[in-house]
């Protein structure tokens, strides 16, 4: 029982990470319709970033807000200097961020190796938390599954409680209109895409000290974003956390019981879902 108990929360922490890269994911592709094969790589270099700081100065909380800090003037760049240049036309949009994804990787792998690397956490959050006789789970993993349910909370009441969400909502639906009331929608735009790559940012620092980073867990994390902007709707945020849920669970209940079929047992169910809802869980055309 405390073996399926630890799994469960193994499932959730991992879940919290996929959640907050999946949310940056589907604020820039679901929300301004760009699509961004670029944010593993913002997500592992915020990461890289991240380790250098915490690093040099010895504080995690330094490592986290410069990491997010620095991957947000990075997708301010891109934004502005790069996709301004193949605004609605996705196939270059594709092309675009996939190669701005192996620049970044190159550099990543020049500057900081091909070893994996993990960034240190700070001494209040090492070692495991009792949680009752005979179960103990680590600090930091809980920490992360809280992060996620904050960060959620954050972007879920800045998304549909307040007056910058419902100008970013109208936007996306009608911009000429948004346009015509005197608002900036480029610029609001700019802001959201911003907001999206420091989450990868941020996300890359948490997921570093637990999940490592390497060449190639990019192109992973990618992955898994993909799956749950598909299974749980383009531009929803609660199919982003739902999406997220079902990726961890069925990733880490998948390693632990078909190993083989880690992989077959996340897209199986995503292509069954598809067929019946294109548009996923909570997608709306």
């Amino acid at each position: 029982m405390s073996s399926a108990f630890l799994q469960i929360l193994n499932a959730l922490s991992f879940a919290a990470i996929l959640f907050i890269v999946a949310s940056g994911f589907t604020l820039i592709f679901g929300l301004l319709r760009v699509v961004n094969l670029g944010h593993g790589a913002l997500y592992l270099l915020g990461g890289y970033i991240g380790m250098s700081i915490s690093t040099y100065t010895g504080s995690f909380l330094l490592g986290i807000g410069g990491a997010s800090l620095a991957i947000a003037v990075v997708g301010f760049a891109i934004d502005r200097w790069l996709l301004e240049r193949v605004k609605d036309t996705e196939l270059k949009q594709v092309l675009l961020t996939l190669g701005v994804a192996m620049l970044f990787n190159d550099q990543a792998l020049v500057i900081w190796g091909g070893d994996s690397r993990t960034i240190p956490v700070p001494e209040l959050l090492q070692g495991a938390m009792q949680l009752s006789e005979t179960l103990y789970y680590p600090k930091y993993r809980l920490l992360v599954l809280t992060v996620g349910l904050v960060v959620f909370t954050l972007l879920w009441l800045g998304y549909n409680r307040t007056k910058l969400g419902a100008l970013v909502r109208a936007g996306v639906d009608d911009k000429e209109m948004v346009q015509a009331i005197g608002v900036d929608i480029r610029k609001l735009f700019v802001l959201t895409f911003m907001l999206g790559s420091a989450l990868a940012g941020f996300a890359g620092v948490l997921g570093g000290a637990f999940l490592t980073l390497y060449p190639g867990a990019d192109s992973e994390i990618l992955v898994f974003g993909l799956a749950i902007v598909i299974i749980g709707g383009r531009g929803s945020l609660v199919g982003a956390a739902v999406g997220s849920l079902l990726v961890g669970f069925l990733s880490t209940f998948g390693q632990v019981w078909f190993p083989e079929l880690s992989y077959f047992i996340i897209f199986g169910p995503m292509a069954i879902l598809l067929a019946f809802r294109p548009l996923g869980l909570f997608g709306r055309a």
